[in-house]
């Protein structure tokens, strides 16, 4: 398993992805994205210096999409978001991409923080990030509206000096 950026040929996948409302609401955003919308997107978005897109790739293949967001420059810290696939899930490729994507943002970018927000009742993403060392920093409830009603949202963090590789 690798990580790569996300090209123009990834945008079909990355569709499927975006379409699919069990997906999209652990991300707590809208699904039904149209491809043009998406290729728009993609074009505005590439040269942007306050995200980075990579593809979770496994022999060749499209496996999810790890997301580096609202990257600062200023006070160092970003935003993860990850995808894995369902026909890639239960590998151990979440935690493995997200180590990558950390790593990434530690030892690149010169990040001192990374953060995310995950639904409260996601506990298999929950565990998987206490595993890889991020602490929980405070629930935000009722934060994020996704399938028609309202979650409660954790925020968790890791610092630089916390994440081992």
């Amino acid at each position: 398993m690798r990580i790569r950026p996300l090209e123009r040929k990834d945008l079909p996948y990355v569709y499927n992805q975006e379409n699919a409302r069990g997906v999209m609401a652990l991300w707590f955003e809208e699904a039904y994205t149209s491809f043009d919308e998406l290729e728009l997107l993609y074009e505005k978005h590439v040269l942007d210096q306050t995200e980075r897109r990579f593809v979770i790739d496994v022999d060749g293949q499209f496996a999810g999409v790890v997301e580096l967001m609202y990257i600062d420059d200023l006070h160092r810290n970003t935003e993860i978001q990850i995808i894995v696939d369902k026909d890639f899930q239960g590998q151990g490729l979440a935690q493995e991409a997200m180590q990558k994507g950390i790593e990434y943002a530690f030892n690149v970018l010169n990040m001192y923080k990374v953060y995310l927000y995950v639904d409260v009742d996601n506990q298999a993403a929950v565990h998987i990030y206490e595993k890889i060392g991020f602490q929980n920093e405070g629930r935000l409830r009722q934060h994020f509206f996704a399938e028609g009603q309202y979650h409660d949202s954790f925020v968790m963090g890791i610092l630089r000096s916390e994440f081992h590789n």
